[in-house]
């Protein structure tokens, strides 16, 4: 069995002159972070290896989860990959990722996330909020033969609030 969390980097910050990469999280994506690493702490039941987007706001929400869950330095990497909107080239990274990792958590953006939790997942999501988790286990041994799964939980920050 794999299992594949989806989590959309926290909310934005437009108040800067900044490029689309380096654009910072607004204070709201912190207390979103909060709410949804402290829900879903009970379902951590599980190592899992974290792979995020190299873009600002994505790397620090993975960060923000990384130490909230007590995720291990060896168990966290920046990508350059997954700084993409395109669905088909983080599925890519996906289907390529090494199969000794059971459960893999992977920070990034939309609207490649909305259509991923979509494509692959058994319930169907109108769109993967900002710091929104999406899990879904697959019946396979294997990552490149990854097929559709199983939603197993979803935590949005407006639930949580």
């Amino acid at each position: 069995m794999k299992r594949l969390i989806f989590v959309r980097h926290g909310k934005s910050s437009w108040d800067y002159d900044v490029i689309d990469f380096d654009r910072p999280l607004k204070k709201r994506a912190y207390n979103d972070a909060d709410h949804v690493i402290s829900a879903f702490k009970a379902h951590l039941t599980f190592e899992v290896m974290v792979f995020s987007s190299p873009a600002q706001r994505a790397k620090t929400t993975a960060e923000l989860f990384k130490n909230g869950l007590e995720i291990s330095d060896q168990r966290f990497e920046i990508v350059s990959e997954l700084y993409t909107f395109n669905s088909d080239e983080v599925l890519n990274f996906i289907k390529n990722l090494n199969n000794e990792f059971e459960n893999v958590m992977i920070f990034g953006h939309n609207p490649a996330y909305t259509f991923l939790v979509n494509m692959l997942g058994s319930l169907p999501i109108d769109n993967l909020p900002t710091t929104g988790l999406v899990s879904i286990e697959f019946n396979v041994d294997n990552w490149k033969v990854l097929e559709k799964g199983k939603t197993h939980l979803y935590l949005f920050p407006k639930y949580l609030r």
